[in-house]
């Protein structure tokens, strides 16, 4: 469904994966395909719940009436799949895709936080992808498709990196375009298309033996429908620009045998979106195969600047936007707030060629959790549980 999923694009895959950064430095080495391939498969469980109060009965759903308690109903529930592949074809080159399928199912806020409706909907998502590998750097070839009842999206990318002799730097370009097409169910529009292009430009350093850094720029511009066909009052602007800046640090302890790994993002947009992302994530070795890493993420965002806030004066119902605006959204996703991400992932090596992990994370989103100014107000506190379990193997 438009109104409740992020759809993949390998272009923002690609974009990112450039983005990750090894645990440990190694010694430098000329650029090859891998030596063996992997198969890898995950299953992710992901569950949304929504804060209600007595005086939201009938509204957002079920309420303890006896004691006029808060409860919290799980909104939106999401079982997906997904099964990874890379192949070398010789030292030069190799090949990789992706299959995710995902059924969604629940409900989602018409406005804000209220007036919920049912929902369902499956998505099935395919990449695929080919990489030369030259002396000093490589060139990956992209492209993707997803598909659902409403939404069909598909992108293809480019992404170089080159390395200096030593291979102690690293830079990086990007260039991914999507091109989407929009037919909600509910028919407020029809063959309605988003299009947008994105370039990425980074450079990765290794300071010392035990110390690498990285740095990233993005540029993204969409044109085409931004609205939400499936909230009430949802007209946002036809074209977006974004402007993304990242910067992270690896350090790995020789006497822990453990890595941190710290990153901060600003972003901006068109929009009147302001937001500030931390990471801080620890990988820590425990012997017999075992690995830990605890990890933790602040997100903090201002509104868009047409987004309508919550007036306590008229609920249940919504409120009118502002005389005359041509813009207005009352998408609790447009509004100010911040959220906090504590999350934990377990590895066990079973065997050279074989490993498992489980990963749990969860997060919760309040508007006065806003890292400056005032939060949002008026809308109901947000929380999301999201397991997912793996298995990698080499061939």
């Amino acid at each position: 469904m438009v109104a409740t999923k992020h759809h993949t694009e390998l272009g923002a895959a690609l974009l990112s994966a450039a983005m990750a950064l090894p645990c440990i430095i190694s010694t430098a080495h000329a650029e090859s395909a891998p030596e063996k391939g992997t198969l890898s498969f995950k299953y992710l469980n992901y569950k949304e719940s929504q804060q209600t109060s007595s005086d939201a009965l009938g509204v957002y759903g079920r309420t303890d009436s006896k004691s006029g308690a808060s409860a919290y109903d799980d909104r939106i529930l999401v079982k997906a799949t997904s099964s990874s592949l890379v192949l070398p074809l010789n030292s030069e080159w190799s090949m990789s895709g992706t299959l995710i399928t995902d059924a969604i199912s629940g409900a989602s806020p018409a406005y804000h936080t209220q007036a919920l409706s049912y929902l369902k909907d499956f998505r099935r998502a395919v990449d695929a992808s080919v990489t030369r590998y030259l002396p000093n750097g490589t060139l990956t070839v992209g492209m993707s498709h997803s598909g659902e009842n409403d939404y069909v999206s598909r992108a293809a990318s480019l992404l170089a990196t080159r390395s200096s002799e030593n291979k102690n730097t690293t830079w990086t370009a990007g260039l991914a375009v999507n091109r989407d097409q929009i037919n909600p169910a509910n028919q407020i529009v029809l063959n309605e298309t988003k299009r947008s292009s994105e370039v990425l430009l980074g450079v990765t350093q290794v300071v010392t033996m035990n110390d690498i850094v990285q740095f990233n720029m993005g540029y993204y511009k969409g044109q085409g429908y931004f609205s939400d066909p499936y909230k009430i009052y949802d007209e946002r602007p036809r074209d977006r620009t974004q402007k993304k800046f990242q910067t992270r640090w690896n350090h790995y302890f020789n006497d822990l045998n453990a890595t941190s790994r710290l990153a901060y993002r600003y972003y901006t947009d068109s929009w009147g979106i302001r937001s500030h992302t931390l990471d801080a994530e620890w990988v820590q070795q425990i012997g017999n195969g075992w690995s830990a890493a605890p990890a933790v993420r602040y997100y903090s965002q201002t509104a868009a600047k047409f987004y309508v806030e919550v007036d306590p004066s008229i609920l249940p119902f919504p409120p009118s936007p502002p005389a005359n605006a041509k813009y207005f959204s009352e998408d609790q996703r447009m509004s100010a707030f911040g959220g906090l991400t504590l999350g934990m992932k377990l590895t066990k090596q079973l065997n050279l060629d074989t490993k498992v992990d489980v990963k749990l994370e969860q997060y919760g989103q309040k508007g006065i959790w806003i890292l400056s100014g005032n939060g949002s107000k008026g809308l109901a506190p947000f929380y999301a549980r999201n397991l997912q379990v793996g298995i990698t193997r080499s061939f």
